[in-house]
């Protein structure tokens, strides 16, 4: 938890710090720096969930446990699949007959970040487990409330084109991820890369050192909360959300969640571009990747391939884009 006395990080050193971070990272994921930064935006935000939807051997889980590491917080991972129980994620109570007395066994939900491998194989009542903890940073049990350790992050994955056997993520938890991202295939000159650099390793396992601790990760958190978005930047992002709800093609637009979301993580980009100041451009950069989980479309488009990004898209082709201050008057 983060101390009172804790100061906010100036944005020169965000910035450098993010890219030590990204650079230590991507000593096990090669190539993806601009994706590796996108996720440190979502760190860096307050309730910042990350949903990975990608094809499997995507390294989505090499890009979890590397970030634990860099970050030098505490992860943990849990397998979904449909015989899991929510109590196999948030533990529950005991009875200890040494103590004579019910103990709290905590689950793996109790960590810094918690990798959510498939989450889409788990029944609906076991996705149900992770609501409270993703929103409110706790955990009710037997009527009581525990609080998850600070930072909570939950980076969850899916494959996106296997679906027996699996059961789709409801609206209301698809709406508290914060950013729905894709890593993709690498490019030939980065797979051939990868060979390289696993030739010379001779392991399978990249070793990754710690660059900050929970201290200074607080301290970078407090220093985005300083950086400024004029209020004209703050319309804009209002007429974009505005623009899903009133979509033809949309059957339900983005929630105030999603403009929250904005709001974070374009502030977050500012920051990791060493910038104490919002640009148009920062909202642009997350309006397909916080939006695009958030709207649920016309039903005559639910089987069109990729109708959300070209929607959002659309969206911000047809909003005007303001001249906004660079500082607060």
């Amino acid at each position: 938890m983060a101390s009172d006395e804790m100061k906010a990080m100036k944005v020169e050193k965000i910035a450098e710090y993010c890219q030590r971070i990204a650079s230590e990272v991507g000593k096990a994921v090669i190539g993806k720096q601009e994706i590796l930064l996108k996720m440190m935006a979502a760190f860096l935000s307050s309730g910042g969930h990350i949903l990975l939807e990608d094809y499997p051997g995507m390294a989505k889980t090499l890009i979890a446990n590397s970030f634990s590491v860099a970050l030098g917080l505490d992860f943990k991972r849990i397998q979904f699949t449909p015989d899991l129980l929510p109590g196999d994620i948030t533990g529950g109570y005991i009875f200890n007959n040494r103590e004579n007395q019910f103990v709290l066994r905590k689950g793996p939900l109790f960590t810094n970040i918690l990798l959510a491998d498939e989450i889409n194989r788990a029944s609906p009542k076991t996705q149900s487990a992770l609501l409270e903890a993703m929103q409110e940073n706790r955990v009710s049990l037997e009527g009581e409330s525990h609080l998850l350790p600070d930072p909570f992050i939950v980076m969850a994955t899916q494959n996106p084109i296997e679906y027996e056997g699996t059961f789709p993520l409801p609206e209301a938890q698809l709406d508290r991820f914060l950013i729905r991202l894709s890593v993709g295939y690498p490019t030939m000159a980065e797979e051939k890369e990868i060979l390289t650099r696993r030739s010379q390793r001779k392991l399978d396992n990249v070793s990754i050192e710690s660059i900050i601790n929970p201290e200074i990760f607080h301290s970078m958190r407090l220093g985005v909360e300083e950086v400024f978005i004029d209020p004209d930047l703050q319309h804009y992002i209002v007429q974009l959300i505005s623009k899903t709800r009133q979509h033809k093609q949309v059957e339900l637009g983005v929630s105030p969640r999603g403009s929250l979301a904005l709001l974070k993580l374009s502030r977050s980009w500012a920051a990791i571009n060493g910038r104490d100041f919002v640009l148009p451009d920062d909202i642009k950069t997350f309006a397909q990747p916080a939006l695009s989980h958030r709207i649920i479309l016309d039903p005559n488009l639910w089987g069109t391939k990729k109708a959300d990004t070209s929607i959002i898209e659309e969206i911000l082709r047809s909003t005007p884009v303001p001249v906004a201050s660079t500082h607060n008057d």
